[in-house]
């Protein structure tokens, strides 16, 4: 897939991305993650709502007993539920100052844009409603959940305009910035939702981390974790130099072994947790078609 520009985003490219995301089924398939040994694992679904009370029948789940309606009646009665006809897809964008970086291909941040523009799409293709979160260090944007083209374009413009963009944080990220996002998120989606997750997770704490469980237990959980090839495989001996927009600075082969070890143990907990709590982890590299990473991953074998 054609990425314009490695550093900078704009609404119009973000657009066109709506038939690509075609490809990208949300609603019952299954998620394919190298992290879970083949093991496939599908979405939950989306929420049941009340539908109707009848005279109970044999094989009725006896949880969904109207207990007040069998007092009333004098005979037992049981709920029914069907199907949501719309489920909450939400997306949590981290625009951190770790992710406006990278060695090969386009910035952590621009292919994370990329990647949430076809998860939009593809969640009104799917007559779904986008609600998200898209933060920094310096500035907080919510979306609750919204339905059609509408939901999708303001999302859009929201990320494009984010100030990351054009004032870059410079200070140390906090943990609590994830922390703070993590628990706006878990108090504005509901049970049942889909929930992705786009970012590096660095500097991700044992409470974002408790977080993300208590999100896993009602909702489907997807966590991007964007990477640059620095982080995971050895570049060829020597040194390099890189920059944070403001220094210039060079890297020996001896600091990227420790850049690679922090990601692969940062990587681990994570798969660790996903495997334990059923959360799904897809990772995206810098320099790969994202369009090719999200459909290897969120397509069915």
């Amino acid at each position: 897939m054609f990425i314009r520009s490695k550093t900078q985003v704009d609404i119009q490219t973000l657009i066109q991305l709506q038939q690509s995301a075609r490809v990208l089924p949300l609603k019952t398939s299954a998620i394919r993650s190298p992290y879970s040994g083949g093991y496939v694992s599908l979405f939950k679904g989306r929420g049941m709502e009340f539908d109707e009370v009848r005279a109970y029948q044999a094989g009725d789940d006896i949880r969904h007993m109207d207990w007040r309606v069998t007092a009333r009646q004098g005979k037992p009665h049981t709920k029914l539920f069907r199907e949501e006809r719309e489920r909450a897809v939400f997306i949590w964008v981290d625009y951190t100052a770790a992710m406006f970086f990278a060695t090969q291909g386009c910035l952590k941040s621009v292919l994370a844009t990329y990647a949430t523009s076809l998860l939009a799409w593809a969640s009104v293709q799917h007559q779904d409603r986008l609600g998200g979160l898209i933060f920094s260090e310096t500035q907080h944007i919510e979306q609750r959940p919204m339905q059609g083209k509408t939901g999708v374009l303001r999302f859009l413009q929201q990320m494009v305009n984010h100030s990351a963009w054009q004032q870059r944080y410079w200070g140390q990220t906090d943990r609590n910035v994830k922390e703070q996002a993590l628990l706006r998120l878990r108090r504005v989606s509901h049970p049942g939702s889909l929930i992705f997750l786009v970012s590096d997770f660095r500097y991700f704490s044992q409470i974002a981390q408790t977080h993300l469980v208590q999100l896993s237990q009602h909702n489907d959980l997807v966590l991007l974790l964007f990477a640059d090839p620095l982080e995971v495989s050895q570049l060829k001996q020597g040194s390099y130099r890189i920059s944070n927009g403001r220094q210039l600075k060079t890297i020996t082969a001896s600091q990227q072994n420790q850049c690679q070890q922090r990601f692969s143990q940062r990587e681990k907990k994570l798969e660790q947790l996903c495997q334990q709590y059923g959360m799904h982890l897809l990772l995206c590299m810098t320099h790969q078609d994202i369009l090719e990473q999200l459909k290897h991953g969120l397509v069915k074998s």
